[in-house]
């Protein structure tokens, strides 16, 4: 994936919050973040006591956190008005299946107050090795790179796309044929 990877000079600080069954997983695209981007960190956890250490980051450098969270049905957010320079902004993303993300966002109360960056995408996700629910999924690294472009809107996120479809590409090529097929024909594979 070496030559795949572009770096991209964001402002805003992007800070996943990653269930702890994502961080061995294969096709896990959050792992590649910190790779593009310098202002990307990792926290693994699920619960409130987890992300301590995250919190008290954010307080003591006076950090303005926006949470990438869809819009419930009939809900509408507009971009959030974050105070102070670029580098005070910091995008969280759940980063786990919608149920993980739900359970976490559930088990998270101060994540309830936070201004919600929420959007529907230009284009369906081009995921295709992993299946989700709800048509406007996106994967971590998809819903940061939609994100970004939105706060930083001069900001060339395409080598972050380019990345992600690098990653794809090699795990398809990686796969049995059969295997690939399915993956790429069958639209009731189970969600991973």
């Amino acid at each position: 994936m070496c030559n795949a990877i572009s770096p991209v000079a964001a402002h805003t600080r992007v800070w996943v919050l990653q269930h702890p069954s994502e961080v061995d997983h294969g096709k896990n695209s959050a792992r590649l973040l910190p790779l593009i981007l310098d202002t990307a960190r990792i926290f693994v956890g699920e619960s409130e006591a987890d992300f301590t250490p995250l919190r008290q980051q954010l307080k003591a450098e006076n950090l303005a956190p926006v949470l990438v969270y869809p819009a419930d049905d009939g809900e509408v957010f507009s971009l959030p008005s974050v105070g102070g320079q670029p580098e005070s902004r910091v995008l969280l993303l759940l980063d786990g299946t919608w149920r993980k993300a739900l359970k976490m966002y559930h088990l998270n109360p101060w994540l309830h107050s936070l201004p919600k960056l929420a959007f529907t995408p230009d284009s369906p996700s081009a995921y295709r090795i992993r299946k989700a629910s709800r048509s406007d999924s996106l994967s971590t690294l998809e819903a940061a790179a939609c994100a970004l472009a939105q706060l930083e809107p001069g900001l060339d996120i395409r080598p972050m796309l380019q990345c992600f479809d690098a990653m794809i590409s090699r795990r398809l090529e990686a796969m049995p044929e059969a295997v690939r097929q399915r993956y790429l024909t069958d639209p009731e594979r189970e969600t991973d």
